[in-house]
């Protein structure tokens, strides 16, 4: 799940962070922590990455990131709303300048017309920023979805850092 690609752009994407003095937490559900695991990986990575929340249920996003049970209950867990409040809330919790976080489907089961397998909100929370939030439909199948999170991810952060 994690390539050489990935790795390569997950030690740039903190040399940014670094040069700017800029801290990360992560908040995720559909990749189950593949974002964190990739910034991770890089030696010297703690310096940088504060705090990763895998939120894979309902309950969790509720309990760890504070998403509100009644914005689950009338968006979804798989929503901009929601996407949103985990990014918020990472940020707030960890302390950390930047905070990204994923919701989505990654399949093969569980998409509907109205949310099909590969659809993805991620939100970017920045401190004294307007938190962002993107939705994707990524192609392929459950790895190709998570790793298109993870690359979408961070650029997002990277955006965010040049914003």
């Amino acid at each position: 799940m994690l390539n050489a690609t990935t790795l390569q752009d997950a030690a740039v994407l903190l040399a940014e962070l670094q040069a700017r003095g800029v801290t990360l937490a992560t908040a995720e559900s559909c990749t189950g922590g593949l974002i964190a695991a990739a910034l991770t990986a890089i030696p010297g990575s703690s310096a940088t990455v504060l705090a990763g929340y895998v939120t894979y249920s309902n309950e969790a996003k509720t309990r760890l990131v504070g998403v509100p049970e009644a914005m689950l209950a009338a968006h979804g867990a798989v929503s901009e709303p929601v996407a949103r409040s985990m990014a918020e809330g990472a940020l707030a919790d960890s302390g950390a300048g930047i905070a990204i976080s994923c919701t989505g489907i990654a399949g093969p089961s569980g998409g509907s017309a109205a949310k099909p397998v590969g659809l993805v909100f991620i939100g970017c929370a920045r401190r004294g920023m307007e938190t962002q939030v993107e939705r994707h439909v990524f192609p392929g199948d459950r790895g190709a979805i998570r790793a298109a999170t993870v690359d979408a991810a961070f650029g997002l952060i990277r955006r965010a850092l040049t914003e």
